[in-house]
């Protein structure tokens, strides 16, 4: 029996295989993404065991309200994100542009809020050079700050040709629509994990 095929339960139910949301190609770039990110959240757990009070000192020059409203910035981002694909899925294809500029539109608050943040700590004299903390802050949050730039291009281009009715078929709109929103929860995802690291724990 191919993994195409229905499968025959026990009790007599039936299911059919999940489909992958989104196109397969989108989801390597991710896993590939997830395990780079891994490997930098991996070198800065080790290196907080190793330099704790240097990474409290580091933390205490932060501003955790400003990670907090990031956080809910991306968090708006994907609700409304996930409304989009939820509206695409029941029908209501007119209203998943809209959805996802507002989705685009959250990235744009985190990167003026990311942006003040380093001008502030570049104006206060911390840089990339200046301990093994500032190292893993700027480094982490600036390529971060790539994919959520990264993100909300693949929202506003997805949203565009949607408009122009670019994608035809419910096939092309499903896989159009599931692989920028995949891209974007994960985005978010990996501040999810950040966020703690950098501004809560002492």
């Amino acid at each position: 029996m191919n993994a195409r095929e229905r499968i025959n339960l026990p009790l007599g139910a039936e299911v059919t295989e999940a489909e992958i949301p989104g196109d397969l190609a989108m989801w390597f770039f991710i896993f590939a993404e997830l395990a780079v990110f891994a490997l930098l959240l991996g070198g800065m757990a080790f290196a907080r065991g190793t330099w704790p009070e240097m990474f409290s000192a580091g933390v205490a020059t932060l501003h955790p309200q400003a990670g907090l409203i990031n956080t809910l910035a991306l968090l708006t981002g994907s609700y409304w994100v996930a409304r989009g694909v939820a509206d695409m899925r029941a029908g209501r294809l007119s209203s998943l542009p809209r959805w996802f500029y507002a989705g685009a539109g959250s990235g744009v608050i985190y990167v003026v809020i990311k942006t003040v943040e380093y001008v502030q700590l570049f104006s206060a004299g911390y840089n990339l050079r200046t301990d093994t903390f500032y190292f893993f802050y700027f480094f982490t949050t600036f390529f971060h700050m790539m994919h959520v730039l990264l993100g909300m291009v693949i929202l506003l281009v997805v949203a565009r040709r949607w408009q122009r009715g670019v994608y035809q078929t419910p096939g092309a709109r499903r896989m159009a629509a599931d692989s920028a929103a995949s891209y974007w929860h994960m985005v978010d995802l990996v501040w999810l994990m950040l966020f703690p690291l950098l501004y809560i724990l002492p």
